[in-house]
């Protein structure tokens, strides 16, 4: 993977701040913005890709649309933040992944006035080449977009100083950790059937803001379960954003770039080709159904060599054959709506059709899901009053 000029050693690059619109704040003249050139060559060497910059006149790029909101981020200092984690305190760390680590930290509003406020704080690793190509995707994207079921950004800070490049992000923090946690670790108390459904149609409506919602398509890369946190009510927000791509403009019909994602999630038609579409996420979305009905990754190794893929595993239970219940997660112990949970296989058996312009868009997604909620929440049918005929039939009880 490339590595972008703002690596480069530059003997007056030190004590500088980067402004995530506009480039190196400094005392120095500074080149245009990295985040533009990165976008043309993707990774590729100086390839250019076939992306559309969004640079039409009907239709902006997500940079610029950055731009108007900016303000709207809190600009922190690398000493606020020190002093928030506990010097990045081990016993404050909540999570590590490859951009860096996340820490749990307590920040004054930015009057000063009230009481602390609980935040997750990642923290980028310097050795990570590709890592303030991430964290300047999540600055602009979350900077720009604004839904309940996708994580709030609450600032950044950028410092580069004797100690190296330091990037931060702050996040309003979620304390119910993953919902990969809750469905695949054995520690974790089960998620409940109506819990599991309420979940996907609420990631699934983050998905479809994402496709749908805004003046730009913007496609998320990353979706899995480990990335979908939960709220103190178990309710979703997408997190991650540092994959994210704008999605094609104009006549373009994708987005040409280097494979990105995780395996197990990724589409094959993606992976086979680097064209990135929303349909893309559509299945990524499918797989994380068949996790939610399964209680099972879609990759585990663990298991008997012909249960180790999810999607191998359940075609061998179709979803109108008797055996298809065998698929559910033992943990929920029969308390589920068979009817529902056969819509929501046959919803992710459409998510993963091979020729991507078979999948439904994230907003029939939606559709689909909240009919699901409907029949799970409906009462169970009260049996009929006997008729008059019945009832003479009926042998007396009793002497």
């Amino acid at each position: 993977m490339g590595c972008f000029a703002f690596f480069k050693t530059n003997p007056k690059s030190r004590d500088r701040k980067y402004k995530p619109g506009g480039g190196a704040v400094s005392t120095e003249t500074t080149s245009s913005s990295n985040y533009e050139t990165s976008r043309s060559n993707e990774s590729t060497g100086g390839k250019h890709t076939s992306k559309s910059t969004a640079s039409t006149s009907s239709q902006r790029s997500i940079s610029a649309m950055f731009e108007e909101k900016a303000g709207v981020l809190r600009v922190f200092e690398l000493a606020e933040l020190r002093s928030a984690t506990n010097d990045f305190s081990r016993m404050l760390k909540i999570g590590e992944g490859g951009f860096g680590s996340v820490y749990k930290g307590f920040i004054r509003s930015a009057d000063g006035k009230g009481d602390r406020i609980t935040v997750a704080v990642k923290a980028l690793n310097q050795r990570s080449l590709q890592g303030h190509k991430q964290w300047l995707a999540e600055v602009h994207f979350l900077g720009v977009v604004e839904h309940p079921n996708l994580v709030k950004l609450i600032g950044y800070c950028s410092d580069d100083g004797e100690r190296g490049i330091q990037r931060l992000l702050v996040y309003e923090y979620l304390p119910n950790k993953s919902l990969e946690y809750h469905l695949f670790n054995r520690a974790a108390t089960p998620l409940p059937w109506n819990v599991r459904l309420q979940i996907a149609l609420a990631a699934a409506e983050g998905l479809a803001y994402l496709h749908e919602g805004l003046e730009i398509q913007v496609i998320y890369r990353d979706f899995k379960t480990s990335n979908v946190l939960l709220d103190n009510e178990f309710k979703p927000k997408l997190s991650d954003f540092g994959l994210a791509r704008e999605g094609p403009a104009g006549d373009k019909t994708h987005v040409s770039t280097v494979v990105a994602g995780t395996h197990g999630y990724a589409a094959p038609d993606y992976i086979e080709t680097g064209h990135l579409t929303t349909k893309s996420d559509v299945w990524s979305f499918g797989i994380v159904l068949y996790e939610l009905l399964t209680g099972r990754r879609s990759l585990d190794r663990n298991l008997p060599g012909n249960e180790q893929k999810l999607l191998d595993w359940v075609k061998q239970f179709p979803v109108e054959s008797r055996k298809f219940s065998m698929i559910m997660d033992p943990r929920l112990k029969h308390q589920y709506s068979l009817k529902a949970a056969r819509e929501v296989a046959k919803l992710a058996d459409r998510c993963l059709v091979k020729q991507a312009k078979g999948r439904p868009a994230m907003s029939e997604v939606v559709g689909v899901l909240k009919q699901a909620v409907e029949i799970t929440e409906a009462p169970p049918p009260q049996p009929s009053a006997p008729t008059n005929s019945e009832r003479g039939k009926q042998k007396p009880t009793g002497s």
